[in-house]
């Protein structure tokens, strides 16, 4: 096992029960070790996520065997490496998905779930990487099947992985719409290449979606609103369109849906979780990534939205911005190492 010189303790944050980002503390506690296949990660930066904060309230644990240290991505510099990595050196500079323990000084990772920090990123901004642009690779290009020439809707497109859904989805040739709250995460999601972004709290976005389509619908929607969003999705959708689901922030059930559209429109409706899935299909989706996507972090034709950093003991801070939903991009906590 090869490794650089580490203390014995780190600092990291846990939750004391469930409930408000009230509940989040600092603790000391010993740095973990990578077993098999897996690497002991320095952390420079942790993204904040909503998942991170689904588990603070207690809808969203851990896997079991997994630590409930909160945190799903990281950047930083590989300090062990486990048995059989290969690859991968000590002192290399990268991000990584992890299952949870992102928010600490240290962090486990499965070798194939890191990816090289782009030459153009700064690894406080590549900790904001990691969760979604695996989400949105997954959902949006490999299970949405977008291709070059279709269209896609992405809902909170001023969200981090708005912002990603955005620029990958105009990579890949996709003409892209989104929709966000206010006029000006609206202009912020057309500055990032939506062609037209909806104000939600404004207009109807399945109306607004038939017009600027002149009533033919997009061909992929990635949605992270749920119930309360099905109807008019499905509304959106053009002939054979793709409906994508990655979260329930607007509930899970539906009274009263008519479902008429699936069939005579041939949509499929389909979604995802990521953490659960397993580390052979994480570390696909890496590879995908690093063949499809990172070269273009590399030149800077896609680009990261930090909106703010704050240091691991200021978590809580973190926690209450995400909530307000008040931010563009992504929210990254520090480590100072």
């Amino acid at each position: 096992m090869a490794s650089a010189t580490l203390p014995e303790t780190m600092r990291r944050i846990r939750y004391d029960g469930k409930g408000g980002p009230e509940i989040i503390a600092v603790e000391t506690a010993p740095v973990p070790q990578p077993g098999p296949g897996q690497v002991l990660i320095e952390v420079v930066a942790a993204g904040v996520n909503r998942p991170d904060v689904a588990q603070r309230a207690g809808s969203y644990p851990p896997p079991p065997g997994a630590t409930e240290i909160p945190g799903l991505e990281v950047a930083g510099r590989i300090a062990v490496l486990g048995e059989g990595v290969q690859g991968l050196s000590v002192g290399d500079e990268v991000c990584a998905l992890v299952i949870s323990g992102g928010y600490a000084e240290f962090a486990v990772a499965e070798a194939g779930h890191c990816l090289p920090r782009p030459a153009a990123i700064s690894l406080v901004d590549a900790g904001g990487l990691p969760e979604t642009f695996f989400t949105v690779y997954s959902n949006v290009i490999q299970r949405g099947r977008l291709s070059e020439g279709e269209s896609f809707l992405v809902h909170g497109g001023s969200s981090g992985i708005g912002a990603t859904a955005i620029q990958m989805a105009k990579l890949f040739g996709a003409t892209v719409y989104a929709t966000a709250g206010s006029a000006e995460k609206c202009r912020f999601c057309e500055e990032l290449g939506a062609k037209a972004a909806i104000d939600y709290k404004q207009a109807d976005f399945a109306e607004e979606i038939q017009r600027l389509t002149d009533k033919r619908g997009v061909d992929v929607i990635l949605d992270m609103i749920g119930a309360s969003y099905l109807q008019r999705n499905l509304k959106s959708l053009a002939r054979d369109g793709r409906l994508v689901m990655i979260a329930l922030m607007g509930g899970y059930k539906v009274d009263g849906l008519n479902i008429t559209p699936i069939m005579t429109n041939r949509l499929t409706f389909t979604g995802s979780t990521l953490r659960p899935r397993s580390k052979e299909d994480k570390a696909a989706i890496a590879a995908g990534l690093r063949k499809d996507v990172w070269p273009h972090l590399e030149s800077g034709r896609i680009r990261t939205v930090t909106h703010a950093t704050f240091p691991l003991e200021r978590a809580r801070e973190a926690h209450e911005m995400m909530e307000s939903s008040a931010h563009l991009g992504k929210i990254i906590l520090t480590t100072g190492r």
